[in-house]
Parts: C-alpha cells; structure tokens; sequence
C-alpha cells in the first residue's frame, strides 16, 4: 500500500454499524464529507452528528441487498462487531466499485491514526497490525512538537521573508532547516508568534 490524501469533496462515505467504532470511523470523515451510518441502533455521537443515519439489520440483509447499499458510495467502512459480517460487506463494497475498510482486518483501505492541525496533518499507519502503536506514534509527535501549527506558519512567513533576499535555493533552504532545528525557535513559539519572529530576524535574517 501506498499512502495518499485524497479530497472527499463530493464523495461519499457509508459506515455499516452504529456503535463505538462506527461513531469513530465517522467522525474521521465528518469534516471532510458526507456520511451515511447504517445500523439498528445509533451511538450518541452519531445521533447528534450530521451523519445521515439509516435504521437497518444489517445481519438480515443478503449480498445483493448490500450491494444495493454500498452502490454510489466512494468509501464503505464495515464498522459491525461481527468479523463475518465486515467481511460481506467488503467483498459488497468492492463488487459495486468501491473502496473499503474493515474494523476487523480487510478492505483495501487502511485508515491512520492523524493528528491534525490548522497549517499540517501527520497520519501514522501500521497497515492494520498495530493501531496502538500508530496512536501511540501519533501522541509522540504532539507531546513531541506542540507548537508544531505556528511553526508551519514561521516557516511559511520565513519562506517569503527569504524570496525577496539575495542568494540561491541552497542558501535559502539551509536557512529554513537551521531555523526548525533552533530548540530557542521552538521554546519561543510557546510566547507567541511575535516572538519567535524576532528571534529568526535576528540570529538569520539580520546578519
């Protein structure tokens, strides 16, 4: 597998289950696009989202009533408790053409744990094996760097600061790497933006 960020903008995405897992995998999706849950009974988060929510025995439904279901949709994620089940939904999913992801191991789409910011998003995966680890991944790097969205931002600042300035590419991107390795850069970002701008104007910009 190979990893990608693809814009759901028009797409569409059904979730079959309506418990935990089922409101986790929506939420993901939520922000992004729209989510149709079907299920016999709905977590509360998925009862106050804007999912839409379809009331369903999913058991009860044979293979081509589920691919009746799945048919139209870009993404089915098979959220049941029910490994059998999941796997019914998948080969469903993937014989209307669309892509698929199983709570319970399956599908050819894996979902990552991310952490998302205004400026970044960083998205871990262990192809399924481990989703502890990649939670655990991801939790690193925001204990790890919690001032990672303002320092996109002073990058982006630095960037245009850099075009208008004498010197080639080279320069210029040594001058962004020296700035993302400055421990006082990162300490000052916690101050403010303010801050940590006048630090990179005068140890690289004023010199």
């Amino acid at each position: 597998m190979i990893p990608l960020l693809l814009d759901l903008a028009g797409r569409h995405v059904l979730v079959c289950g309506g418990g935990e897992v089922a409101a986790r995998k929506t939420a993901f999706f939520l922000p992004e696009t729209g989510v149709t849950v079907v299920s016999r009974s709905f977590h509360s988060f998925l009862r106050e989202s804007d999912a839409r929510l379809v009331e369903a025995d999913l058991d009860e439904l044979g293979d081509e009533e589920l691919q009746v279901l799945c048919a139209g949709m870009f993404l089915v994620i098979a959220a049941t408790p029910d490994p059998n089940l999941n796997d019914r939904i998948v080969r469903a999913a993937r014989r209307t053409g669309a892509h698929a992801n199983s709570a319970t191991g399956g599908g050819d789409v894996h979902l990552p744990a991310v952490s998302r910011g205004e400026r970044f998003l960083v998205a871990v995966a262990t192809g399924g094996d481990s989703p502890g680890m990649a939670r655990f991944l991801r939790e690193a790097v925001e204990r790890a760097f919690p001032c990672l969205d303002a320092m996109v931002g002073l990058q982006a600042r630095l960037r245009r600061s850099l075009r208008d300035r004498p010197g080639d590419q080279e320069a210029r991107a040594a001058i962004l790497r020296r700035v993302l390795m400055d421990n006082d850069v990162w300490d000052a970002l916690v101050e403010g933006d303010d801050r940590a701008w006048n630090l990179v104007e005068e140890r690289y910009l004023d010199s």
